[in-house]
């Protein structure tokens, strides 16, 4: 009966084993999740305030330039101008664009007359 004994003393000591390691598991694990969450959050409040410049600098460089574009002293010139050159391309750009979708309607309606008696037999 001895050896029950002593085996049931044994297997008592490596279920405690277990469980104190699972709890220390369980504790690190939790820990490691804290800490995880807590820099996801920093990275968001970061994401957050770079997002928050970005757009002020946008807001801050577009009242600057509606104030000295026409200023040729500004200390700005040579990106005032860029900017005036790129809103001229795009504006080129956008006209061209428009072109090509009154062109397309155009040829569209030679395919697809409205009236339904203007559609060729089949």
């Amino acid at each position: 009966m001895s050896n029950y004994d002593e085996f049931k003393k044994k297997a008592k000591e490596t279920l405690d084993q277990i469980a104190d390691a699972s709890v220390d598991a369980y504790k690190i694990a939790e820990e490691k999740a804290r800490v995880l969450a807590k820099k996801t959050k920093l990275r968001a409040g970061i994401v957050n305030d770079k997002a928050t410049i970005r757009r002020v600098s946008v807001e801050l460089g577009t009242a600057y330039y509606r104030k000295y574009v026409d200023d040729e002293r500004s200390e700005f010139r040579e990106l005032i101008d860029e900017i005036t050159d790129a809103h001229e391309r795009i504006a080129i750009k956008e006209d061209e664009i428009a072109e090509l979708k009154a062109n397309a309607a155009i040829r569209s309606e030679d395919y697809y007359p409205e009236d339904e008696d203007d559609y060729p037999e089949e």
